[in-house]
């Protein structure tokens, strides 16, 4: 008899913003020049006595660099929720982007889960560029680097089971080795996002973020996104605001901190 898959916990934590315009977050621009403000996250998974959590965000200096409003450090925001990141054993890196994989050093047992791709993007040819380039920090990817000869990096070719109920998807598109994480929940399967859409109108209405590296990859990947999760209200995107908002805080000390993806959302999230 097949043991039923665990249902894990998913919260997301809240720990940067900055401001932003609607022509700065679609390719080609958007006619409405409204303010679209941009929240960053970092994801904590939780069940089975397993911890996993999903990108490792930035800290203060890399903060005051790119004029980015720090709120809390991503492991002040873990120990909120009762975790401590040095005793972290799995971390997903969705991708090598700045404000996804800094701070990894504060992860001191963590095995750190990458798409092959990602590491041979970020070091390979295309970081000559400008545009694919300024997403990165050097030192960080350095940094991963080292952590591969010290076998503490699980490379991943495309689709990967981590566990039970818990899986990493290459999607690409806004960076060649982009995944995104399947979670077994509660209310069924969740998708965690990340960059392959930064907010809910990039799958909804199939546009694609401004910093991009295959057009193609990002809006097939909206059907992937869409495939993997049990309705479009199970998908989360990786920088929208209005995650905070269409979700419950776990506890009221939390409210504007995290919130429980694996509870049903306040409002439906799609058209």
């Amino acid at each position: 008899m097949n043991r039923p898959l665990p249902c894990y916990e998913v919260h997301a934590l809240r720990y940067a913003t900055r401001d932003g315009r609607r022509k700065n977050h679609f390719l080609g621009g958007d006619p409405h020049d409204a303010p679209m403000p941009m929240d960053y996250y970092v994801w904590l998974i939780r069940g089975e006595g397993r911890t996993v959590v999903v990108d490792t965000g930035f800290g203060a200096e890399v903060a005051v660099k790119r004029g980015r409003t720090l709120l809390r450090h991503p492991a002040e925001a873990l120990a909120l929720m009762g975790v401590e990141a040095g005793n972290v054993q799995d971390v997903v890196i969705t991708h090598l982007h700045y404000d996804h994989v800094g701070t990894f050093d504060d992860f001191a047992q963590a095995r750190f889960h990458l798409q092959d791709d990602e590491m041979a993007y970020a070091t390979g040819r295309h970081m000559r560029h400008r545009q694919f380039n300024h997403g990165y920090e050097v030192d960080e990817v350095v940094g991963m680097v080292r952590m591969v000869y010290k076998d503490r990096v699980a490379f991943h070719r495309g689709e990967a089971e981590l566990a039970p109920g818990l899986s990493v998807h290459r999607i690409g598109g806004h960076t060649h080795g982009l995944q995104c994480v399947r979670v077994h929940t509660a209310r069924g399967w969740v998708v965690l996002a990340s960059d392959a859409s930064h907010y809910y109108e990039h799958f909804e209405q199939r546009r694609v973020f401004t910093t991009m590296f295959n057009v193609g990859e990002a809006v097939d990947g909206y059907q992937t996104l869409l495939r993997l999760a049990e309705t479009p209200d199970h998908v989360v995107p990786g920088h929208d605001p209005l995650v905070m908002r269409r979700y419950r805080a776990p506890a009221a000390a939390l409210a504007g901190i995290a919130v429980s993806l694996h509870e049903p959302p306040i409002a439906e999230t799609h058209p």
